[in-house]
């Protein structure tokens, strides 16, 4: 791409890393940003550098928050008791635009996969065990949702996570099997997901 500018090739080469975004898309980006009043360019870079900078992980459930523990973590309105394991981040999102959760949520940061070196060791498991031992007389968890995706990875971490709890007489339960077998949740419609909550059942080791 021939662009008589070295400082939008520049711009074009960064936005261009993001994903789903190629050479032509970033041009246009970049052009129209250059179009715009440089206040709200600023505010753009600015809101992105601050993203970065100060953006924190929950300490409790890992989910990115702006403080120490999430807003869901803290929130008196959700159900402490009722534990929903997810992947990754963008899994919270996709359920809690279901409306349909009221319980709060654990983020493994992956699952285990051999094939790419990711071992139980390499997920936060044990804050989840901790998480459960830890818990409040008052308020103890009473059921854990595995809403992992339908791969077989997905499946390798629910069985192994199934196990862990099995020892600690906790409910464990899955989400339906509406959603399709190797589909992730990120692109799962939110009628589907939803109901996939609703739905869910005992998760069994046997």
């Amino acid at each position: 791409m021939n662009i008589p500018s070295k400082l939008i090739e520049d711009a074009v080469t960064e936005i261009s890393r993001l994903p789903g975004i190629g050479k032509k898309t970033a041009l246009r980006l970049a052009l129209h940003l250059l179009k715009q009043n440089e206040v709200n360019t600023e505010a753009l870079a600015l809101a992105l550098t601050r993203m970065r900078s100060e953006i924190q992980y929950c300490k409790t459930c890992h989910n990115i928050s702006d403080d120490e523990e999430c807003s869901i973590c803290i929130s008196h309105r959700r159900d402490g008791s009722l534990i929903c394991v997810v992947e990754d981040i963008r899994d919270v999102l996709a359920i809690e635009n279901t409306n349909q959760f009221s319980g709060k949520y654990h983020v493994l940061g992956g699952v285990i996969s051999p094939i790419q070196g990711i071992g139980p060791e390499e997920l936060k498991i044990e804050s989840l065990m901790d998480r459960i031992e830890k818990a409040s007389q008052d308020q103890p968890v009473q059921e854990v949702i595995l809403a992992l995706s339908a791969t077989m990875e997905g499946d390798t971490t629910s069985f192994y996570l199934a196990k862990r709890l099995k020892e600690k007489s906790i409910k464990v339960s899955t989400i339906a099997r509406g959603i399709p077998v190797g589909g992730e949740l990120e692109f799962t419609d939110e009628v589907t997901l939803g109901r996939s909550i609703l739905t869910r059942i005992n998760y069994s080791t046997e």
